[in-house]
């Protein structure tokens, strides 16, 4: 592949990239002879592939919710070349060894990309804990609240510092969905379809409490903790501290709470509802200058798709539809499209989205475009336009916060180990299952 604008560690040059065997096997000069090479045009960028690490399957068991196959094609045709799937809200979760080898098996021959899995850190699991790892599993996910499905229950105070300790042990990785169940059971919850009313619900003291927990822990314990999804900028000086420290904390954020704002968000539009929620302007602005300073280490998209039945539960109630976006297609055209508005370039973004996350879970040939890499490629043309209609996305069931959106950029090519992705059809035969490595 040649192009003008290749991302090279910190760099955008010019290059000619170079791949045998699904692999980056040399990186030339842009005039260097290649005959064949695909030409990249002068308005696009090379890209390594993005690295979503925070996906819901859901298969086995609410496959009608998410399956493998509908997820890693909407991922390939949105630049993801690489995922990791979450523990739940798959039946059974995945806090067993045996209930990993039942998500691997429901996975195979299914995948468009490469694939890899979470486990779960639950009430009376601390001895899977370590079995878990050893079968490669990327690390373990708690709830400090209810997680919203009865058979992946959070951790109490004790619990929480158990896993911690149990995870120290073998240095693995705890990564924490982080709001505080107190708070949240004393915050105002009243049936409603007003948006306003459902922030309420799912207050700024929620996050901070819970971050404050899972930094105290960190420090008690040695473990290396991830804060997932974070949405309350009120968090960020917590986590500032906890880096200054010196503590083994990172954090994500999300494409949605980057693009959206609660002032933009219609009353009784479940399509938009997710916990922690999409907050103020002036909330997303401070949640961009920590990602530009450092603060917040990766931007994710936490796909959570349900049916359209669940989304609409309760008719526009929003205490009782579904909380999820269902952004693995479009999210990193989407963040791609506000930061060009601020004045970011593509490759900051894609730091975020693809070598951020890919060390976060130690996969070290993913996220970059370097000699020996994997060839995870994406191709983003700003000359290009994508114009999101939910009906046509790849997931299964159409419903998404940025159905109608015209996004500025487009991804026009993506490559998963060397070979370019179909775009009518995907081959769900290619994709292959990751395992940590020791």
């Amino acid at each position: 592949m040649r192009a003008r604008r290749v991302l090279v560690g910190d760099a955008v040059r010019p290059a000619t990239v170079r791949i045998a065997d699904g692999r980056i096997s040399a990186i030339d000069p842009h005039d260097s002879p290649a005959d064949g090479a695909l030409e990249v045009p002068d308005t696009a960028t090379l890209l390594p592939g993005v690295v979503d690490t925070h996906v819901h399957v859901n298969e086995p068991g609410r496959t009608h919710w998410e399956g493998f196959a509908t997820a890693t094609r909407a991922a390939a045709l949105g630049g993801v070349t690489t995922l990791v799937d979450m523990p739940l809200n798959s039946l059974p979760p995945t806090t067993t060894v045996g209930h990993l080898r039942r998500k691997q098996e429901a996975a195979r021959g299914q995948l468009a990309v490469d694939v890899g899995f979470w486990g779960g850190a639950v009430p009376g699991n601390a001895g899977e804990l370590e079995p878990l790892w050893d079968a490669g599993v990327f690390g373990f996910k708690c709830f400090l609240s209810p997680s919203g499905v009865d058979e992946f229950p959070p951790l109490d105070g004790a619990g929480f510092t158990r896993a911690l300790r149990t995870v120290a042990g073998f240095g693995g990785l705890v990564i924490v969905h982080a709001e505080d169940a107190a708070v949240l059971a004393s915050a105002p919850a009243r049936p409603s379809r007003a948006y306003a009313d459902f922030l309420l619900s799912r207050p700024d003291d929620a996050e901070t409490a819970a971050i404050q927990q899972v930094v105290d822990g960190a420090r008690e314990t040695g473990a290396r903790v991830h804060v997932l999804h974070l949405s309350s900028a009120r968090a960020l000086p917590l986590l500032q501290a906890a880096r200054d420290e010196g503590l083994p904390v990172t954090v994500e954020t999300c494409h949605h709470y980057l693009t959206f704002t609660a002032e933009q968000i219609p009353d009784a539009a479940p399509q938009f509802k997710c916990c922690p929620p999409i907050r103020d302007a002036g909330n997303r602005d401070e949640l961009w200058s920590a990602l530009r300073a450092g603060v917040v280490d990766c931007v994710v998209s936490d796909h959570s798709p349900a049916t359209a039945e669940e989304k609409n539960r309760g008719d526009g109630d929003l205490q009782q539809a579904w909380g999820g976006v269902s952004g693995l297609q479009v999210g990193f055209t989407a963040l791609a499209a506000e930061a060009a508005r601020r004045g970011i370039d593509v490759a900051d973004v894609s730091r975020w989205t693809s070598q951020n996350t890919a060390d976060l879970v130690g996969l070290s040939r993913k996220g970059r475009i370097a000699v020996g890499a994997d060839a995870d490629l994406v191709v983003h043309d700003t000359a290009a336009a994508t114009v999101v209609d939910a009906a046509r996305l790849a997931h299964r069931n159409p419903v998404s916060a940025y159905d109608g959106l015209t996004l500025p950029g487009r991804v026009t090519h993506t490559l998963v180990r060397g070979r370019l992705v179909d775009p009518d059809l995907p081959d769900p035969g290619w994709g292959t299952q990751l395992e940590r490595s020791a």
